[in-house]
């Protein structure tokens, strides 16, 4: 297997799959709600669910797609680091998939706080967790996260 990465690495991969996710939620959001909304309350609150609901799906394929056929999102592109099988270092395959919802579900759970403190958990798990660094959602898909050869 290749070495694993380090927390900065999948910490900076995270940062740099934000900011795409961020551009597509601003076109996505502009073109659904309209580019001239000033508050929120100008919008409908069921065109503001839509849309919450729809970039939570586009988050979902984007990462666990991604990861499931390649192992990589842009953001580990770009770092070099790729998510692997733990049993044989492959790419995951149907384990993205895994991996994101463990990571993306509890984003359902927001409006009780269970939501932000699971992410912080989660992200946070890989600085202690031994032999492999694994996050929450690494152990779930039974993946590890390496560097790109």
């Amino acid at each position: 297997m290749a070495p694993l990465a380090t927390p900065a690495q999948r910490f900076l991969a995270r940062v740099v799959d934000t900011g795409v996710l961020v551009v597509i939620d601003a076109v996505v959001s502009g073109a659904l709600l309209g580019g001239g909304v000033r508050h929120p309350d100008d919008v409908p609150y069921g065109r503001q669910v839509l849309v919450g609901i729809l970039m939570f799906v586009l988050y979902f394929a984007y990462e666990g797609g991604m990861t499931a056929a390649r192992g990589q999102t842009l953001g580990k592109m770009a770092v070099r680091i790729r998510a692997a099988r733990l049993s044989d270092g492959d790419v995951p395959g149907s384990a993205g998939w895994t991996r994101a919802a463990v990571y993306a579900l509890p984003g359902v759970l927001t409006v009780v706080l269970v939501g932000p403190l699971f992410w912080l958990l989660n992200a946070l798990w890989c600085l202690w967790d031994r032999p492999y660094r694994q996050c929450l959602h690494d152990k779930a898909a039974r993946t590890v996260v390496v560097a790109a050869l």
